[in-house]
This record gives C-alpha cells, structure tokens and sequence, in this order.
C-alpha cells in the first residue's frame, strides 16, 4: 500500500462523508509521503479516522477521485475485477445490452472513466490521470468479463479527446488500442438499425443516454407528422418511423450528422417518409411558424447549451426560445418531447423555462412523463453530476 496520507481540514468532506466521490484542494490539510500524481492513497480525517482510498492528482483541482470506502482495500486485479463485474451485472439486468453504457465513471465507482459497449466494439474514453494509468487492467479484465458471457471484443476505440484532460495534465487523445478495425459499427436498438462511427461521431458515437426516451415517443407517432429538432444521426426521427409516422422532418446543423441520418434512413427503408434538413434549428422554428406548418409531434433534443454556471442565464433564454417555438408547430391535442443534457439546467430550472416558454406561447400543457437517462447512466444519487438528463413529454393544448 501507499504510505502517502491525504488529510483533511477539520470541517471539510462534508460531500464526501455524504457519499460523494471527490475531494477538492482547498479541501486538504496535508499529504504526508511520498507519492507520484495518479498513484493510490489514504484519506484520513483530521482527526485520522480513515476515509478511504483513491487516486490523486496534485494538479487538479478535484485532487482526489475515491475508489473505495474502505481504506485497508488493495487496488488490485481482484478489486477491480469485482468493481467491473458488478457494472455489467447491473447493465445485464436493467438495459438491452446489445449497445450500452457498461461503465459510467463515479457512478460505477469507477471515478473518471467511461466504456461503451456497441456490439462487439468498447469504447473508452478517460479523462482522469488516475484511471488512465488502471486503463489497460480495466479493458482486459473487462473483455474476460463479457467473453465469459459468449461476447468476443472485436475492437477498443479510444475517445479520450475532451479539452478536459488538459486540466488533468494529460493529453487529448483518440485513436485504436489494439489492432485497427472498422470504426463504422451496425447496431440495433429500439428495432431501429444505426451506422455508427465511434471514430468520428460525438462524443463515444452515438448518444446511448435517450434510449428508452426514443422508445418513448414511439407510442405518439403512429400515422403523426413529426418534426425532430437537433436530430444529430436521426434516433427520435427514426423511432418514429419505425412507429408507423406518415411523415418526419429531422433537423441539424452539421452535415456530417445529416448525411449519417440519411443513411440511416435507407438501412431502415424509411425513406419515403423520413426526410432530413441540413439548417440551424434557431433559424428555422420562426420559419416554419410563419409558413404556418403544424405538427403532431415535436421533439427537441438540442446539445448542451450551456457547460458551465456561468453561461447559464444565455442558455437558458436559448431553452425557453426553441420551446415557445416548438409548442407554437405544435397541433391542438398534439405532443412536444422535449429535453436537456446539460448538467447546470437542472430539474427546477429546466421546468421553469418551459414553464415560461408555454406562457409565451399561449399554451397549455399537460405532462404526459418525465423521464432521465437510461439506466445504463445511473445516477448515483451522492454525486451530483451522474444526473444530467432532464426529458418531458407534454401534451400541448391552446388555452381556451
């Protein structure tokens, strides 16, 4: 074992002692030892009770990432052996794990690090210099672990290309581990067939998160005209076509996406009734309102429009517009999916916003669900940041 000590000021890991996965530098009183950044050590109490153990990283500011509660715990092959099997049993028995998330950094106890399961491809990306060492270990013992289930790893991809890495002191990188293979993987989910490029696509490839969000709408969609903002490759558009909708309009600004969704389409044989538009969604809302077009659905699903506290209040004005937009194309009776990944918009003001976005409109609304990210992105309830998705359904009713 480490003999490096991290102590903690008196007063401080009030996060921590509630479950939580980090220890911040001003929360810190002393480190006694010698140790390397990215190497294992003890978190004691000021008072020296122990802690626990995790990595640490003297150069950011979250100096501690905790991988277990018990601070006599080896950070061996068994350990993580344990923590790895314990993910993908729990994957087993709450997803579809033909594509899925099969390991989501501090919600899996598992601190910076997530792997992505499409078929028979991973895909890791890592973003913390203490996990990135425990890499290699991870990726092999997990192929063991899914081997053992009759899955043979065709392929790893590495995506670990964020701007955040930097602030870890590492590199952004991406690029395969292992010998190369073809990026563009076939998946299915939700009876719907998607190209997915785990090279070139965002993020890992493919947004694994709104996967039972997209099975949601598909209920509403039968015989509907549906219109899917920020469509990226074509999900909501595409579940609802294989619903039987008679028509759908997918919208987004990068081509890339658009050319992806169009393929997408034709792997379906859903092209005479889903169609795609390459333009900037802001742009084309007041648009279509003035053309007076009406729809039975409207999906928004628009990226992160805000990744930081600072940038809310213009995030938040971008939400409230694309929602007084979107319910104004929206049918008497008909259906508004509406969404944000964002962190920093959290439930309550999420709700607020659409909340005055329907008052702008002259709407009302009924709530048909709320729902979050698919279990594969658990939310471990200690650690704020695992809970990102917000996702309504809402009937949209004029105001008579």
């Amino acid at each position: 074992m480490s003999e490096a000590i991290v102590t903690l000021k008196k007063g401080e890991g009030r996060a921590l002692k509630a479950g939580g996965p980090w220890i911040y530098d001003n929360e810190i009183e002393s480190i006694m030892g010698s140790v390397t950044d990215g190497e294992i050590v003890m978190v004691r109490d000021f008072d020296s009770y122990p802690l626990g153990r995790g990595f640490i990283n003297r150069r950011s500011k979250i100096t501690v990432r905790m991988l277990t509660r018990n601070a006599e715990q080896e950070i061996d092959e068994g350990f993580l052996r344990m923590r790895l099997q314990n993910a993908w049993d729990y994957r087993k028995k709450t997803v579809d794990t033909g594509s899925c998330r099969i390991v989501f950094g501090e919600a899996d106890c598992l601190p910076g690090i997530v792997i992505d399961k499409f078929e028979d491809v991973l895909v890791v990306e890592s973003l913390a210099l203490g996990i990135d060492r425990l890499k290699p270990e991870l990726l092999r013992i997990l192929t063991d672990i899914l081997a053992q289930d009759g899955i043979l790893v065709r392929g790893i991809y590495e995506r670990s290309d964020a701007k955040v890495r930097e602030q870890e002191g590492m590199e952004r990188f991406k690029g395969f581990i292992g010998e190369p293979f073809d990026p563009v993987v076939h998946i299915t989910e939700n009876g719907v067939k998607y190209l997915v490029d785990v090279a070139e696509g965002q993020k890992t490839g493919f947004f694994l998160d709104q996967k039972y969000n997209r099975l949601a709408i598909q209920r509403l969609c039968k015989d509907a005209k549906v219109l899917d903002c920020f469509t990226h490759t074509g999900s909501f558009a595409l579940n609802a076509g294989i619903a039987g909708a008679k028509q759908v309009t997918g919208v987004d600004a990068s081509q890339v996406a658009i050319d992806r969704a169009r393929e997408n389409t034709e792997l379906n044989g859903l092209s005479d009734r889903v169609e795609f538009l390459c333009e900037d969604v802001f742009d084309l809302l007041p648009r279509l309102e003035q053309e007076k077009q009406q729809y039975d659905v409207v999906v928004l699903d628009p990226p992160a429009f805000t990744k930081s506290r600072a940038t809310i209040k213009n995030a938040t004005k971008g939400y409230r517009e694309i929602n007084m937009r979107g319910m104004k194309l929206v049918k008497d009776g008909g259906y508004l999916a509406t969404c944000s990944c964002s962190h920093f918009m959290d439930y309550e003001l999420f709700t607020q916003t659409i909340h005055q976005a329907a008052n702008q409109a002259h709407k009302r609304l009924r709530q048909v669900e709320f729902r979050t990210q698919a279990p594969d992105h658990p939310i471990l309830w200690a650690a704020e940041k695992s809970y990102y998705l917000k996702f309504y359904i809402f009937q949209v009713c004029e105001e008579k």
